[in-house]
């Protein structure tokens, strides 16, 4: 059977290659062992695992099919992307962008039964995964029903088939360096060859993935750092004890910053999402107690503004209207006297009227996972918000 197998797994890498050289590159750099404990097929980020009867089952274009399913989970670095997220409805959220990268190529085929959202398969796998959230009981039902391994092929922990690991630690940083760069030079080699071939290309949907695979996540409060400090090369006047760390802190008795916090209460934002945007806040004023906030509530109007401190009660929120953004930044013009440091933040799903003129102070949107696409606001900065 062993044999029989192996052969298999040529065969289609050979048909892989005449079909797509990118994909049949990758298959390359992975192993795939036998592991007939496994309901289906699954990886640890490096090697493949499969089931042997489950292999031999399949038709060919089926074969291909989950083969390249398991190999872009690996090369697209799902399993030590996940962090500390819930692996179930991880799982279900690379399998919505794998299986949109796969079918969108037109000449592969997955067994019945693969997930398939089609309206969310263009976002990232954190985004879908924000998404899930909202309803994680029932995909952890669909889970169950299916018994559990069939829809879970992202291995926790370091990997049976791997060379190092401690089964204390689901992903140590080494690790992690190492699977990085085993699929970083993957991917490099797949897409010379792709593009000194016939196809000439990196695959539909693959060039998007592969920017969130190499483009970690930033946590948005951390885009704040950059406003709160006032003279970001000079370490005069920053608390020391945080440079090594990478995090220029400024010196609490300086000048306090203003934020002028834009909270969407419009009626495309639901009440979890409106719940976040408060916890968001809520941290913004842990985290610097130094600051000024301001906050308002915008739909087509804004209603401010309310000032807070880390002590402060919400006020009950307004809004469920229509979406402007032009009336927040109207009243913080009115209201910054043109000297003193100060910020915008506005969370929201962008979509709405944009202002015809930037403001002259600096804009972070911090925008809602399956939102407007961050390369599509016209001033600042956008940030998508997710969870670590």
């Amino acid at each position: 059977m062993t044999q029989d197998i192996q052969k298999l797994i040529s065969a289609s890498v050979i048909r892989l290659r005449t079909k797509s050289p990118f994909f049949a590159t990758l298959a390359l750099f992975a192993r795939f062992i036998n592991a007939p404990h496994y309901q289906t097929a699954a990886t640890d980020g490096k090697d493949i695992f499969y089931n042997p009867e489950f292999f031999l089952a399949l038709p060919p274009a089926q074969l291909d099919g989950v083969l390249l399913h398991e190999v872009l989970h690996a090369a697209l670095l799902h399993v030590p992307r996940r962090g500390v997220r819930d692996a179930i409805l991880w799982n279900f959220a690379a399998d919505i962008v794998i299986n949109g990268i796969i079918m969108q190529q037109g000449y592969f085929e997955l067994p019945a039964g693969g997930l398939r959202d089609q309206k969310l398969e263009h976002l990232s796998v954190e985004e879908i995964y924000e998404i899930l959230s909202k309803d994680a009981e029932k995909y952890k039902k669909m889970w169950e029903a299916a018994g559990g391994d069939g829809l879970s092929d992202l291995l926790e922990g370091s990997g049976e088939g791997s060379e190092e690991g401690d089964e204390n630690d689901s992903m140590s940083s080494a690790r992690r360096a190492a699977l990085e760069a085993h699929w970083r030079n993957a991917l490099q080699q797949a897409a010379v060859i792709a593009r000194s071939s016939k196809q000439g290309t990196i695959p539909a949907g693959i060039e998007r993935e592969l920017m969130n695979a190499t483009t970690p996540q930033i946590d948005w409060r951390s885009y704040l750092w950059r406003y709160l400090v006032q003279t970001p090369n000079d370490f005069t006047g920053f608390d020391r004890r945080f440079v090594g760390r990478g995090l220029y802190l400024e010196a609490l008795q300086g000048e306090s910053v203003i934020v002028y916090v834009a909270i969407d209460t419009s009626g495309s934002i639901g009440g979890q999402q409106l719940k976040l945007f408060l916890s968001e806040v809520s941290g913004i004023l842990r985290s610097y107690p130094h600051l000024k906030c301001e906050l308002y509530y915008v739909d087509a109007d804004a209603y401010g503004p309310y000032e807070l401190s880390p002590d402060s009660d919400f006020p009950k929120p307004q809004g469920g209207g229509g979406t402007s953004f032009i009336p927040f930044f109207n009243k913080v013009s009115e209201r910054w006297d043109g000297h003193a440091q100060a910020v915008c933040v506005y969370l929201t799903d962008g979509y709405g009227c944009f202002p015809e003129k930037a403001p002259q102070l600096p804009v972070l949107w911090v925008v809602t996972p399956g939102g407007m696409n961050l390369e599509q606001f016209p001033f600042g900065e956008s940030v998508r918000l997710l969870s670590a």
